[in-house]
């Protein structure tokens, strides 16, 4: 029999590992006669008694492993670390607050044994998104297929399947910041998708702020397309272009043709003030865009492991 991993990131979630759990052995046990499970929590640095609820299960239940980080990595490196130290012959990623039907589990599966080898969650919609999530989604989506390499789907989700093929690809990443879904999304291979609703979240509040969203999708940015770099020579190119025109014609006007009462307004100080305004505004422009590409740089060279695990059980 084929064995599937479910993974669960988890970070400050006791209220919901247990709900999560029994949903999931719910939905599972009519596929067990052909396939096994293995349920693979990643705590991410919790400060509540999410771990001890995730060992609570692993003792009476020998289908649950769990990997728990030495402090909060974040949910990008959580996901990785359970693609990282999952077994199965394909891996199923799923929040712990129950925003992603568990019901569809069967459909996912269906789908990887038709010969698709990753199956995409997309959501239709969520009743809990704001207005400002809502467009602040669709904005990142359009600014990101229009620079990315690759395409990443609009809302589609960490819910997902990959099989073994694509886990032992992914493995090979290395970089820190990350979108694990857009790297999954670069690999390429063949995909299906499940649309779904998104279900209220079970208990507590979501762990992913305003801030957050707003730095993994500037890390999406920087990691997935060159354009912002390529941006500042264009716009570098184009202002110097702009302003040595304007240069050329406020020096042949006021100096030699005398055609136009224009270019003699402008002093010499003012003239001058003019290209340092400019020459200055596509030095920080160009400085702010480059340093960012020279922190991702420091962070890969120094090589520092992209997650620490505390303590395993598998």
């Amino acid at each position: 029999m084929k064995l599937v991993s479910i993974i669960i990131p988890a970070y400050n979630e006791e209220k919901n590992i247990r709900p999560v759990y029994e949903k999931l052995k719910e939905v599972i046990a009519p596929l067990n006669g052909k396939y096994v499970f293995e349920i693979l929590f990643v705590n991410d640095g919790s400060r509540d008694d999410t771990q001890a609820e995730i060992e609570k299960l692993a003792l009476e239940d020998r289908e649950v492993g769990y990997v728990s980080f030495s402090r909060n990595f974040g949910k990008e490196l959580a996901t990785t670390a359970g693609i990282n130290n999952c077994k199965g012959d394909a891996c199923i990623m799923i929040d712990s607050d129950l925003q992603h039907p568990a019901e569809l589990i069967p459909e996912f599966i269906r789908k990887w044994e038709d010969g698709n080898d990753v199956v995409v969650g997309v959501r239709r919609g969520s009743k809990s998104d704001s207005w400002i999530k809502k467009s602040g989604s669709k904005l990142f989506y359009k600014i990101l297929n229009r620079i990315a390499e690759v395409e990443v789907v609009p809302n589609a989700t960490d819910f997902r399947l990959i099989n073994r093929a694509m886990i032992n690809e992914f493995n090979q990443f290395t970089e820190v910041n990350r979108m694990t879904r857009a790297l999954i999304d670069w690999l390429g291979f063949k995909r299906a998708y499940v649309y779904f609703d998104a279900n209220e979240r079970l208990n507590g509040t979501a762990s992913y702020s305003f801030w957050k969203l707003v730095k993994l999708a500037m890390n999406s940015f920087v990691s997935l397309s060159l354009l912002p770099l390529k941006l500042a020579g264009y716009f570098g190119i184009f202002i110097t272009l702009l302003s040595g025109i304007l240069g050329a014609y406020i020096l042949l006007e006021k100096y030699f043709l005398h055609l136009h009462t224009f270019a003699s307004t402008f002093s010499d100080a003012e003239n001058l003030a003019i290209f340092i305004v400019f020459l200055v505004g596509i030095i920080l422009m160009s400085i702010g865009l480059i340093a960012m590409y020279v922190a991702n740089i420091h962070r890969e060279v120094i090589q520092r492991p992209i997650y620490v695990i505390r303590k395993k059980n598998k």
